[in-house]
């Protein structure tokens, strides 16, 4: 142990990453591992509880563009063949999460966004965030009325964005680390206006999250499992709080089933007929498309719930002239970063509660 070379966690991902992910993607990973290594792009996604139109009209000056609406006002420019424009409305599967209005710069443009100010109603303008992170938040499809549980909340860019899409008659917001759930709070109060942000509205919350399904089964309309991993941006990047350190070891080989049990607790917690988004911000299919496999088996085997996996390949089309996605995918979605849009990695899959 002595005489065995110390190299930093940062030095040991890249390691790991190079031998799965070589082999995962094959031709793509030089591509990816650039992009990793590379500065990465963020979105500013606008604060509806402050002064919205004016942030707008001063992210347009910047020459960002609104990803979210962008997309949507193409796609209902391009109805399906023989179909007039009119008569085009969006298939109920394409249903997003509404009011989310998410600036970017265009694919090549590597311009960055100022720091945000406080707007003249006391929060600040918007939050900047690698805009891949909205996809899971957009994909929850929340509706009017819903109640909605994000379970693994800090650091708390998509729970405010859920609280954004002025949706949730109530939210509770989770994280098992109560110093993550201190800059949860500390996103609430920067962003979010008291009465929004009242205890009877959200609830914010340090419990395990593998507990959830015993403690509030069948409850829930949308539920987002935005778990725990092995963030590969952060790993490649940071020492601090690195997966990749000798010490995590044993916590990093649990990680897929420490990803299954958060899952199947969301499923559990989620209503007959409610969903539920699982994301993560990793590009290893063991934590991604192998934990949503594993857990729609362990739930029809161990409680005779059924579940199914929602069709989101219309998320590559409606958002293609932002994001890279990895064509791959067996369940779920990836965007993959990219020099021209270095977003992501960022994976997320949408399951339905049937029974």
């Amino acid at each position: 142990a002595t005489t065995e070379p110390k190299f930093p966690a940062t030095r040991l991902a890249l390691q790991n990453f190079d031998m799965t992910y070589g082999v995962q993607f094959g031709d793509l990973w030089p591509s990816i591992r650039v992009s990793l290594l590379s500065e990465q792009k963020y979105g500013a996604l606008v604060n509806n509880f402050g002064t919205w139109d004016h942030v707008i009209a001063e992210l347009e000056r910047l020459s960002a563009r609104d990803f979210v609406n962008e997309a949507f006002s193409h796609w209902k420019l391009e109805p399906e063949k023989g179909q007039p424009v009119a008569s085009a409305p969006a298939p109920v599967s394409w249903a997003c999460s509404p009011n989310l209005q998410c600036f970017t710069f265009a694919k090549g443009d590597i311009s960055c966004f100022p720091r945000a100010r406080l707007g003249s109603l006391g929060v600040l303008d918007y939050y900047l965030m690698d805009a891949a992170s909205l996809l899971p938040v957009l994909a929850l499809g929340l509706q009017p009325g819903d109640t909605v549980l994000d379970l693994c909340a800090a650091p708390g860019g998509k729970t405010l964005a859920l609280l954004q899409t002025g949706c949730c008659r109530n939210l509770a917001a989770n994280d098992l680390s109560t110093s993550r759930t201190g800059r949860l709070q500390k996103v609430l109060h920067s962003y979010v206006p008291e009465d929004i942000r009242d205890e009877s509205r959200v609830r914010v919350t340090s419990c395990d999250g593998r507990k959830w399904g015993e403690l509030e089964g069948d409850t829930y309309d949308r539920v987002l499992v935005d778990v725990p991993c092995t963030t590969d941006r952060h790993s490649l990047h940071e020492e601090e709080n690195n997966i990749f350190q000798r010490s995590r070891k044993k916590e990093r080989q649990i990680l897929p089933l420490l990803q299954v049990q958060l899952l199947a607790a969301g499923l559990l917690a989620t209503k007959p007929g409610g969903y539920a988004v699982y994301s993560t911000c990793s590009l290893s299919h063991l934590q991604n498309e192998y934990v949503v496999q594993g857990t729609i088996e362990l739930l029809a085997n161990q409680y005779s719930i059924e579940v199914q996996v929602e069709d989101l390949t219309h998320f590559r089309k409606l958002f293609m002239d932002t994001f890279f996605f990895f064509p791959s995918c067996q369940v779920g979605e990836l965007v993959i970063p990219n020099l021209m849009a270095n977003f992501g990695p960022m994976y997320f899959c949408k399951l339905r509660r049937l029974t």
